[in-house]
């Protein structure tokens, strides 16, 4: 399959520039599916970790070619999930909060991302008291947090994140059990946001028509194949290059996506986000010009 990233990427135009990130990611060096614990899961078949290798590295040589600095946690043998990043916390400025996971395959996960955020000596660290498996269901905009719950994420670790980072926390139910964690049915941009509104209970979808008016609306035919779960860095767009309908969507209000093959660890039910974890700099909330 020829992937978008392969073409030359095209000048900004318009209002959207991409702004400098910094995200933390870990090789899936012990990546495997040998439990289920969401649709996705087929423990029945063996996976190509070489594959997978391969193509998580494009994924992060995707991100320093566009001016994204990357910093990579080690795997721990016998946590083959532990390449989602994204679940692994919060981080905001110099205060960070790690996962405390739902289900007991994934609960050394927690400890990991927490060592290694300790070990960087840079933030007021805190271990989540309450089920909270980070930016899997934590979605940081410039003006709030929104925060999924109904299958990981308890709605108790939306208070415990609004009070640790003293920032507006907006509640959203799930209801689909293929769209298990927020980054699997929204989509973060610059100033709005890209969603399905089926994955959320009827309340919480018209909460998100309400506050994004101006949202791209995704297809459930994007949506099964996780091309929610991507990362915008005000222009590019990065996310799963099986998504057919979003990328036109972006390409008309003015980004650059750029499709990602990682076919292998969708295996597992994650692609994008799902493998990165954003360190966020001060200021990401109520101050739309911070990176």
């Amino acid at each position: 399959m020829t992937s978008v990233t392969a073409l030359p990427t095209p000048e900004p135009t318009g209002a959207r520039r991409p702004t400098p990130r910094q995200y933390l990611m870990c090789r899936p060096d012990h990546f495997d599916v040998t439990y289920v614990i969401n649709p996705w899961m087929d423990a029945s078949t063996p996976v190509d970790r070489a594959l997978a290798l391969a193509q998580w590295e494009t994924l992060r040589a995707t991100y320093e070619r566009h001016g994204h600095r990357v910093e990579v946690i080690d795997g721990v043998p016998g946590l083959p999930d532990m390449v989602f990043a994204a679940n692994g916390g919060l981080v905001i400025g110099d205060r960070a909060i790690s996962a405390r996971f739902a289900n007991p395959e994934r609960t050394a996960e927690g400890p990991a991302y927490h060592d290694w955020m300790s070990a960087r000596g840079r933030y007021q660290l805190t271990a989540a008291s309450e089920t909270n498996e980070g930016e899997g269901d934590f979605a940081v905009t410039r003006d709030h947090i929104l925060a999924g719950t109904g299958f990981r994420t308890s709605r108790t670790a939306h208070e415990e994140v609004a009070e640790f980072f003293g920032l507006p926390v907006i509640s959203l139910d799930l209801i689909d059990p293929r769209f298990y964690h927020l980054d699997t049915a929204v989509m973060v941009l610059d100033g709005t946001i890209a969603y399905y509104p089926a994955a959320f209970s009827g309340e919480s979808a018209r909460l998100l028509a309400r506050m994004y008016p101006d949202a791209i609306i995704a297809t459930e035919a994007d949506a099964e194949v996780l091309g929610l779960n991507g990362v915008c860095d005000g222009y590019n767009v990065f996310l799963s290059d099986r998504a057919t309908t979003l990328p036109d969507q972006l390409r008309a209000r003015g980004y650059n996506p750029i499709g990602i093959d990682l076919s292998e660890l969708l295996r597992a039910g994650g692609s994008v986000k799902c493998c990165t974890l954003e360190l966020h700099r001060a200021g990401t909330v109520l101050d739309s010009s911070a990176a």
